[in-house]
């Protein structure tokens, strides 16, 4: 079984090296590495082109934004995993490709998935986000436990390519779309029990809060119904408040 690593990239030189280096220091190398980047204007395709000799395929080409871009790493990537790690973010430890290749072994599961911390531009852990947010990580996910929200990760969550829909395009909340239809159309989930990636805060879901949300509504309304979303949100919002009045006034 062989396994894409996409790498989504756009004027990203501040962040890009870490990405690549998190790659290249795995442990177990046999699997397909691409860069896909945007046609960035800084200096990241020339960072991106020291490490030629690993990237088996980079293209740097206009594009509609992040989820058209990955979805031309989906149609290009040759392998039977998909696994999207982007420009900032990094795989944790140099044995996670090693851990999951034995999972894979053993299981020959169709969604992987692990936890995830949370880190600052200057690479200061924040902490897991199973534990720093409100979205606690089960051993035995399902797609229904996505009703309220993203509880994976998105860069801790690899999926058979042949069950991997292409991502929703207009939409800021494309990933957890991507991932529920993962979960629906998987025979079987397979916890990974270490932490698989490190997610660098303040993402373009982020930086648009209010068009997130309703995105993430349309979202949530397309899986669970119109009912189902309304009870999910109230479900939400209690959370939140609890979570705020317990932290002092924060969030996470």
């Amino acid at each position: 079984m062989k396994l894409s690593i996409i790498t989504i990239t756009y004027n990203a030189e501040k962040f890009l090296k870490r990405t690549i280096e998190s790659i290249l220091a795995q442990s177990n190398q046999d699997f397909e590495y691409i860069i896909i980047d945007g046609k960035s204007k800084d200096s990241t395709l020339e960072i991106a082109k020291t490490y030629g000799e690993r990237v088996n395929l980079l293209v740097s080409e206009s594009d509609k934004g992040l989820y058209d871009a990955m979805n031309k790493g989906l149609r290009l990537a040759s392998g039977d995993f998909v696994w999207f790690m982007n420009a900032g973010d990094e795989i944790n430890d140099s044995e996670v490709v090693a851990t999951f290749m034995k999972a894979l072994a053993e299981t020959q599961a169709d969604v992987f998935y692990g936890d995830t911390y949370f880190v600052e531009e200057n690479s200061t852990i924040q902490g897991l986000r199973s534990e720093i947010t409100p979205h606690r990580l089960p051993k035995n996910l399902k797609w229904q436990d996505m009703n309220l929200g993203m509880l994976v990760c998105h860069q801790a969550f690899i999926a058979r390519k042949s069950i991997a829909p292409f991502y929703l395009e207009n939409n800021l909340s494309a990933d957890i779309d991507w991932e529920i239809e993962c979960l629906k159309r998987a025979k079987k989930v397979q916890f990974l029990d270490t932490v698989v990636a490190k997610y660098l805060v303040g993402g373009i879901s982020n930086k648009q809060l209010k068009r997130s949300l309703l995105d993430r509504y349309e979202v949530l309304k397309k899986h669970f119904g119109f009912f189902g979303v309304i009870m999910a949100h109230i479900q939400i919002t209690i959370r939140g408040v609890k979570l705020i009045l317990k932290k002092g006034g924060k969030y996470w």
